[in-house]
């Protein structure tokens, strides 16, 4: 079974590629497709997370094990096949690289076929648009507000060991112990 994908830059302008890989292909081996099919030189770090249709960001899964043996199970982009984690229900994944300039791209299942006898995949179908020089600009906003805190956390003297964030200039490394 091959798997078509559009890979998407989360950009205004329409950039995108469309690559065909084999199904039993691993999310390192579709890693490296959207690796070469944008240009990128492949030697930074990537995640790929599990989407919902909303494109809510969902579990990780990693080219490279940076838990340091920490977390209890970390998925591996070697170790997971694209037949388990996409079907016709579960089309959507978000993948990152280069976690300091953080390109995002939305990766979509568009179709699944049978493959074509003396084609080689993976095979970059189709290309549209040029990456920019930059990644485009995230808004990290948070949704949570400084005036959302609990009156009650600071008269129960939950609050007094809060440290302003502002007045680091002023904190000398003796006060935090």
């Amino acid at each position: 079974m091959i798997y078509k994908f559009r890979i998407v830059l989360d950009t205004l302008e329409e950039v995108f590629r469309d690559i065909e890989i084999h199904a039993e292909d691993t999310l390192e081996d579709l890693h490296n497709s959207i690796v070469q099919a944008f240009g990128f030189d492949g030697n930074e770090m990537a995640s790929f997370y599990l989407s919902d249709e909303e494109w809510n960001q969902g579990e990780e899964i990693m080219l490279f094990d940076m838990s340091e043996g920490e977390a209890e199970s970390v998925r591996m982009m070697n170790e997971t096949a694209l037949d388990t984690v996409f079907d016709k229900e579960n089309t959507k994944m978000i993948y990152v690289y280069d976690f300091l300039s953080m390109w995002t791209f939305y990766v979509e299942l568009a179709d699944m076929e049978e493959a074509e006898a003396g084609k080689s995949y993976p095979n970059l179908m189709y290309s549209h648009g040029v990456l920019p020089d930059n990644p485009p600009e995230k808004n990290f906003e948070s949704e949570f507000d400084k005036d959302d805190f609990d009156e009650d956390f600071y008269e129960d003297g939950l609050g007094d060991n809060f440290i302003d964030i502002d007045d680091l200039d002023d904190l000398d490394l003796d006060q935090l112990n």
